[in-house]
């Protein structure tokens, strides 16, 4: 399995639709070996103790605690993000993942710019490659975006616009 670590903002996304038998969240677990810093479970369980979609979401990924390592690092006290992707990034980096499931859009490039040898990945994009990967079809993966984008305010965001296309091309050429 790839090894996949994870920020709280792409967990918290990908928990909005944990009500269909079928979910994002359940098919990341299923298909990637997922490890977070402890910074993360921290940033989740504050998020968790909210009365919102965030909060729910947040607690859906509490729920499945047991199907993601946990791990402490050391944060880089210079790193000019919070502390769940600056703890991710450096953890990504640690232990060598494959990928980097982020969702921190306005600081992308310097996430990016910031990891070593370890893929950037994206909630939107990570379901088009699910899409790719015959685990789910673009018009579950659109309807799980739709979904995500309505509780996460990504309406105008152009990640989500060019994975909708891109899900919209591969359901047209299926």
């Amino acid at each position: 399995m790839v090894l996949l670590v994870a920020d709280t903002s792409a967990l918290v996304s990908l928990g909005t639709v944990v009500d269909n038998s079928l979910n994002p969240l359940d098919l990341l677990l299923d298909s990637h070996t997922v490890v977070v810093p402890e910074q993360v479970v921290t940033e989740l369980t504050e998020t968790a103790s909210y009365d919102d979609a965030s909060g729910e979401a947040a607690q859906a990924v509490l729920d499945r605690r047991s199907a993601f390592e946990v791990r402490s690092v050391e944060l880089d006290e210079t790193f000019p993000l919070d502390d769940g992707e600056n703890a991710a990034v450096t953890l990504a980096n640690e232990v060598a993942a494959v990928q980097l499931l982020c969702d921190e859009f306005n600081r992308l490039a310097l996430v990016h710019a910031s990891l070593a040898e370890v893929r950037l990945v994206t909630t939107p994009s990570l379901l088009t490659a699910l899409v790719r990967n015959d685990a789910i079809s673009p018009d579950a993966a659109e309807a799980f975006l739709t979904e995500m984008s309505d509780a996460r305010s990504w309406s105008s965001n152009s990640y989500v616009a060019r994975a909708k296309s891109t899900l919209r091309r591969q359901r047209d050429n299926g």
